[in-house]
């Protein structure tokens, strides 16, 4: 018997055969996110023109690709902080191309900042008590002010930082990029938003700590949240369930981290950790790149 797979969100999981011992299976699939034709322009120039992509509930999905393929500005037309030139976005089923970024977020789409932002005047408690006290998954969090207080103590000890140092603190310059970025984090780990957009979560954050974020990465997306990662480094993607190759603003694979890593490689110079140059046929690899992977700086 022969058998023809098809993947279709709209249908239940099913099994029907045909004459001639041919048999149709169809999947269902629950996608959360979807990008139809999306197309972003700055002045004549196109950033972005994807003609679909596709986030499935549940996954962690990673968007890779060279600086300036146009992943970030795909993350910013999902949150509502660029207006796309045409395309739709579709969330839980719903065109939410036209709705503004209050809107989104209430109906639990998040951001979190390659570069975080800073809340003069507010302290970093009082901001993680909000972010607890307004969680989309559960509705909320009821258990009172000793709940909302252990809730924000755990995560701040999944970043790695002390609460007794850092609740009163306030959230502005006297905190470093990485201490802030860690808050963030945290604020989306207790807001349990339905789709976290992570831009580039390891910007400002060591090597040695890298770790302790990919597990707090890993919580997040275990409580329920769907999460779309945008990153550069190999740690971070290989732990997706799904990861898409960004080249020239367009979406040119989506598979398995290893398959597109595969090709990300095939078609880009890794110069260092952060630094991808595109290949061109006959050219020699950069004298830099050639001392990156040498020496491994």
């Amino acid at each position: 018997m022969r058998c023809v797979t098809f993947f279709m969100p709209e249908l239940l999981a099913k099994m029907d055969k045909y004459p001639g011992g041919v048999c149709l299976l169809v999947i269902s699939v629950d996608i959360i996110l979807e990008i139809e034709n999306l197309v972003v322009r700055r002045g004549d120039r196109t950033i972005v023109n994807a003609p679909h992509l596709a986030v499935r509930r549940g996954d962690l999905h990673t968007l890779i690709g060279l600086n300036g393929a146009g992943k970030s500005t795909i993350a910013y037309a999902v949150m509502g902080i660029i207006k796309p030139d045409s395309g739709r976005i579709i969330f839980e089923g719903r065109d939410i191309t036209d709705l503004g970024i209050t809107e989104r977020a209430r109906l639990g789409i998040t951001l979190a900042w390659q570069e975080p932002a800073r809340f003069e005047g507010i302290t970093v408690g009082e901001y993680l008590s909000i972010s607890a006290k307004n969680s989309v998954i559960d509705g909320g969090d009821d258990g009172g002010t000793g709940g909302v207080e252990k809730r924000v103590y755990e995560a701040m000890k999944m970043v790695a930082l002390d609460p007794e140092k850092y609740l009163d603190r306030e959230l502005g310059e006297g905190l470093s990029g990485g201490e802030r970025k860690r808050i963030e984090l945290a604020a989306v780990y207790l807001m349990r938003p339905k789709l976290a957009i992570l831009d580039e979560p390891d910007s400002g954050i060591d090597m040695m700590s890298i770790y302790e974020v990919i597990g707090l990465i890993k919580t997040i997306n275990a409580g329920g949240t769907t999460i779309l990662l945008i990153t550069h480094r190999q740690e971070l993607a290989e732990i997706a369930d799904r990861a898409t190759l960004i080249c020239a603003g367009s979406p040119v694979l989506t598979g398995t981290p290893v398959r597109v890593g595969e090709q990300f490689e095939e078609m880009c110079w890794r110069c260092s950790d952060r630094d991808f140059r595109l290949k061109k046929p006959g050219e020699p690899k950069p004298e830099e790149c050639e001392e990156y992977e040498k020496y491994g700086v």
